[in-house]
């Protein structure tokens, strides 16, 4: 009964326990509230729940008393309940929580106190190492201040010594040996050649100062080294002191031990913080005086090449002495000690002020590019070859082209001027045409063939195409020298076999025209052997004698030559193929003697390098394409997007590939076809780059490939050079003719032939003719309007050009045949020189001296005709004569001359003529035996004037005797 009562919780009990329920949430809640606002809360909080507690627990003791109140009230009786009923009401309403209640929130507050100290260690966690990254940092900065004053101590007494060794440079006095440094390149690049004074060169060595320090007395040393200093522009470093030395090692290492126990600190703090702290040491280090550290090590190693090279020039025995010192300072820059960087710091600073970073980095540009060819040079290989190029040589209309037009069943030469082969042209031909071709040739038929093709070059073979044929002949591996059975050896031949013998390049002989030996029957598809052997006992014995005849020609020019198939021995002597260019008899033979050639003796000539070789042969214009470039590629790869140099008429062009395109196989370079475009194209080919600004592009010299963007400038000065060698050999004259050309080739022929016809030339240009070129050929007009002529040689007019021209009265020569042009200029000096002489015939006086016949006086006065003797020079219409022994009397002027009762124009030395002279109009006549006599002379009255027509117009009239006859006549009249 006692329990039930207990157990039965009244109104009042119940809406308490409500209350503490909705009180358990709100302190649950605040709890979460609690652990999101962190630290400054804390204790606020630790204080509202003890009092809390507190509230609770005597809540929970008066509960527990009023409960033992209430197990006491049955014994007293019903009297005393109703007595107490007010009072225990109000003490049920105070009643606390239960245990489960209690033991909840014990729970709770024992989780929040846990919570509080691991807050609490967190953050004395954090302040700690706060503290010895501080620490860390603070060591840090103190050795870096330490390193600094270091560093300033040693650059003050550096500076000390330098000012007590007189060598000490403030910075004005830098910046005026800059000023004067660059002055000097600037004279140099003018081309001002200077005395180089202030050369750079190596300190003495170990031995010269050994000596120096242990033969002489102290001062005399100091004397002899201050001599010594002066005389090669550089100190000489004393050994350091050992003491010195020991300081700083000790310094160093006390500097090290600080650095390490600072490291051992600093890798107590986590991982993120020792990498902020080595970004930290890193930039310190870059900011610090010892950033330059690298920079010296650059300056030593440019200062041992700028050594290096002024050794070369110095004597053998100092020069290995003085190779070892630089490579000792070489070894001591490398090694890092600070003490020699900054000793020679002054004169890297000097060295890097003459040494500019363009020079270096054209230096490494050169370097590069030379090791570049020996790594191709080594990778050269046996088993891979690349096609022969082929040149074909010979004199002038013995069948070159056709030889090749037969080769490639085409007809070049039909297009060319006057059949006339006047560029270099490069046909491809494919290793199966070369099958086909020698099919039928003797033990050929299952040849196995190692090379891809063959690259033949056409080259003319006029006198004055001497270079181009050199050019060709220097580019080519195997020559094929072309004789006309018929004729034998004739001068270009001889030249072509010297170019080959000077070049020391193997050839072929093909003896050609053998169709035109009497009675020779055609045998086609058949071994020339064979087909010489099948024709009539006359014919064969017709083609030995001129056969033998052309080996006597041969053995003249110091060469043994004979029959292919009589050959004894191919290295010795040179095979002679008979060929025949019309019917084509032979070339198979031909070609298969090129083929054994390549792929016997000239394997390792034909072995395919990685280094470019390529050789401009030609500019055209193409409609479509524009300018483009021929080239013969020899070694190397081509690729689209290329960066070439070539040479140009205004200074070297850099452009790139826009396309690279080739003839179809067996189709020439220089005849238009459909071309193929290729990505890439491998030596030996003829090949034609499509590119922009070709338009000044220079033919005939080699054409480069920079790989860097440093390697431009080096390779442009490299074409600079070719094409200034290449012209600095042409002298100009000061008066003479303008002559055009389209390649340097082309040019330099018309310049050997003008040369030899004695015709001067004032200027030259590679290109079409121009309103500036057609300028600076006017000027011949103020000296000698002969000259005011432009000889324009395979190159198109521009039509403004050729308007100024005819305004300006300059004469312009086209032609695209070279002895065409010749013809022109020839054929307008001698129009020119007519008029002039008819324009000056009044003005000239031909020297005369006449002696009068005494027995031939017909007419004594007005007219005189009387009979003469021509004692010397030349008597001619319209020469006045005059007596110098009567006062230089004036007698008139020649009119008329007779010779044997015959008319002529003039009378020279020895002959007897009669002569009619008549008065000079306005004067008095003269009479024969008053004013003079038979016994004197009579000459003709010459003047400066007339003497200077004579020589500018009729210098050639007059022979020595006459000039000789002037010159008397000069002094007796007194003329200056």
């Amino acid at each position: 009964m006692d329990t039930e009562i207990s157990t039965v919780k009244t109104a009042a009990q119940k809406k308490k326990e409500k209350k503490e329920r909705e009180k358990q949430k709100k302190l649950a809640q605040k709890k979460a509230e609690i652990t999101k606002e962190g630290n400054k809360k804390e204790d606020d909080e630790t204080t509202t729940s003890e009092e809390k507690k507190n509230d609770k627990v005597i809540s929970a003791k008066k509960q527990d008393s009023v409960e033992a109140d209430g197990d006491a009230e049955p014994e007293d009786g019903s009297k005393k309940k109703k007595k107490k009923g007010g009072k225990e009401e109000t003490k049920e309403k105070g009643k606390g929580p239960g245990k489960k209640t209690i033991a909840a929130m014990q729970e709770a507050l024992k989780k929040m106190k846990e919570e509080e100290e691991r807050l609490k260690r967190e953050q004395e966690e954090r302040l700690r190492q706060e503290e010895i990254r501080e620490q860390a940092r603070q060591e840090q900065l103190r050795l870096e201040q330490e390193r600094k004053e270091k560093k300033k101590l040693k650059e003050k007494q550096r500076k000390e010594r330098l000012k007590a060794e007189g060598k000490f440079l403030t910075t004005k006095q830098k910046q005026d040996r800059a000023r004067a440094q660059a002055m000097i390149e600037a004279f140099k690049a003018q081309g001002v050649e200077l005395p180089e004074v202030g050369e750079k060169k190596p300190r003495p060595g170990i031995i010269c100062t050994y000596f120096l320090q242990n033969v002489f007395t102290e001062k005399f040393i100091k004397v002899v080294i201050l001599i010594i200093e002066i005389i090669l522009g550089t100190r000489i470093r004393p050994n350091k002191l050992k003491q010195q030395t020991s300081v700083e090692k000790k310094e160093e290492e006390k500097i090290d031990n600080e650095a390490s126990a600072a490291q051992v600190q600093v890798e107590i703090v986590d991982e993120p913080v020792k990498e902020e702290q080595e970004k930290k040491e890193e930039d310190d280090v870059k900011d610090s005086w010892d950033a330059d550290t690298t920079d010296d090590e650059q300056e030593e190693e440019d200062k041992s090449d700028d050594i290096l090279k002024t050794l070369e020039k110095e004597k053998p025995v100092q020069k290995e002495l003085e190779k070892k010192e630089s490579s000792e300072s070489d070894t001591e820059s490398e090694s890092g000690s600070e003490s020699d960087s900054e000793d020679e710091s002054e004169e890297d600073s000097e060295v890097e002020d003459k040494v500019p970073d363009s020079a270096r980095k054209k230096e490494r540009a050169k370097e590069r590019i030379q090791n570049r060819r020996i790594e191709a040079e080594k990778k050269k290989s046996l088993d891979n070859l690349r096609a022969a190029v082929v040149c074909v040589l010979g004199h002038v209309d013995t069948g070159k082209t056709k030889i090749l037009d037969k080769l490639r069943r085409t007809n070049v030469q039909d297009g060319e001027a006057g059949g006339i082969t006047q560029q270099i042209g490069a046909t491809n031909v494919p290793i199966e045409a070369i099958q086909e071709s020698t099919k039928h040739v003797k033990g050929f038929a299952d040849k196995k063939f190692k090379i891809p093709g063959l690259l033949i070059i056409d080259t003319p073979g006029h006198e004055s195409f001497s270079n181009l044929r050199n050019r060709g002949s220097s580019l080519c591996d195997i020559a094929i020298l072309v004789v006309d059975i018929m004729h034998g050896l004739e001068p270009q031949t001889i030249e072509s076999i010297n170019l080959l013998k000077a070049k020391k390049c193997p050839f072929v002989v093909a003896l050609n025209k053998i169709d035109r030996l009497y009675d020779w029957q055609t045998m086609n598809r058949k071994d020339v052997q064979d087909i010489v052997k099948n024709q009539e006992s006359n014919t064969q014995r017709e083609f030995e004698r001129r056969s033998k005849d052309i080996i006597v020609q041969f053995a003249e020019q110091s060469l043994n030559a004979a029959v292919y198939y009589e050959n004894p021995d191919p290295r010795e002597y040179v095979s002679l193929v008979p060929t025949s260019a019309i019917t084509g008899e032979g070339m198979g033979n031909l070609l298969a003697l090129i083929v054994d050639a390549c792929q016997g003796p000239l394997a390792k000539r034909l072995m395919y390098s990685e280094e470019l070789q390529a050789t401009v042969l030609e500019v055209k214009a193409l409609p479509g394409l524009g300018t483009t470039i021929d080239c013969i590629l020899v070694n190397g790869i081509l690729r689209e997007g290329d960066t070439v140099i070539i040479a140009g008429t205004d200074g070297p062009i850099v452009t790139q590939i826009r396309s690279l395109l080739m003839p179809q196989p067996l189709k020439e370079l220089r005849v238009k076809n459909a071309y193929i475009e290729h990505r890439e194209v491998k030596a030996a080919q003829g090949i034609k780059i499509a590119a922009k600004d070709l338009e000044k592009a220079i033919a005939g010299l080699n054409l480069q490939v920079a790989q860097k963007p440093d390697e431009v400038d080096v390779m442009k000065e490299e074409i600079a050079k070719e094409l200034s060698s290449a012209l600095g050999n042409i002298r100009l004259a000061e008066r003479g003719v303008y002559v055009q050309a389209s390649t340097l080739g082309a040019l330099e022929a018309l310049l050997d032939f003008l040369k030899s016809s004695k015709i001067p030339y004032s200027g030259i240009r590679i290109g079409p003719v121009v309103k500036k070129d057609v300028m600076k050929a006017s000027i011949m007009l103020e000296h000698d309007s002969q000259y005011a002529t432009i000889l324009a040689f395979d190159v198109k007019i521009e039509r403004d050009a050729q308007e100024l021209a005819d305004s300006l009265g300059v004469k312009i020569f086209q032609a695209d045949i070279i002895y065409h042009l010749f013809d022109k200029f020839t054929n307008y000096r001698e129009e020119l020189k007519q008029r002039k002489r008819d324009e000056n015939k009044h003005i000239a006086v031909f020297p005369c001296k006449l002696k009068i016949l005494p027995q031939y006086v017909f007419n004594s006065r007005d007219p005189i005709v009387i009979g003469v003797m021509v004692e010397a020079g030349i008597v001619k219409e319209g020469t006045p004569l005059c007596v110098p022994s009567k006062d230089f009397v004036d007698l008139g002027m020649v009119t008329s001359i007779e010779y044997n009762h015959k008319s002529v124009e003039s009378a020279r030395k020895g002959q007897e003529v009669c002569i009619k002279i008549e008065p000079v109009p306005g004067e008095a006549p003269k009479m024969f035996g008053r004013h003079f006599e038979a016994k004197d002379f009579l000459v003709s009255k010459i003047s400066r004037q007339s003497i200077d027509a004579c020589k500018d117009y009729f210098r050639d009239d007059l022979l020595k005797t006459d000039w000789q006859l002037m010159v008397e006549l000069k002094k007796l009249f007194q003329i200056l």
